[in-house]
């Protein structure tokens, strides 16, 4: 019979016959693989919808590492993203994959870097 595998509790595993490693596990371990560009962003809360998202990465206005990105690049914690808008731009890195979309807002799976405005001129 397995012992059952709780989150925030210690746990020892072995590894070979004389080496045993404690561990705990994180609320986080679920969620460092990768997924797709347009999804993070959904999922995050930075852009409502998918397609949204698919448009602005087709526009050419979405970086990540600093290199134009498509909506189907994977993406994972700890790269950087800079969003471009028509009056704003914004920087964050992931920090986590969400599971699902964050509308109760428990904890963002992003910190942001920076945020600048843009001030339109009407040159007339």
């Amino acid at each position: 019979m397995r012992p059952k595998i709780r989150m925030g509790r210690i746990h020892s595993l072995r590894i070979g016959s004389d080496l045993t490693i404690d561990v705990v596990i994180s609320f986080f371990l679920r969620y460092t693989w990768s997924v797709r560009l347009d999804l993070f962003l959904k999922k995050s809360g930075l852009i409502k919808r998918r397609t949204v998202a698919q448009g602005l990465c087709d526009a050419g206005k979405v970086l990540v590492n600093g290199r134009v990105a498509r909506s189907a690049k994977e993406v994972k914690p700890g790269d950087g993203i800079m969003l471009i808008f028509s009056t704003r731009s914004v920087q964050v890195e992931i920090l986590a994959i969400p599971a699902a979309s964050q509308k109760a807002r428990v904890a963002q799976p992003y910190r942001m870097v920076s945020e600048k405005r843009f001030i339109q001129r009407d040159d007339a």
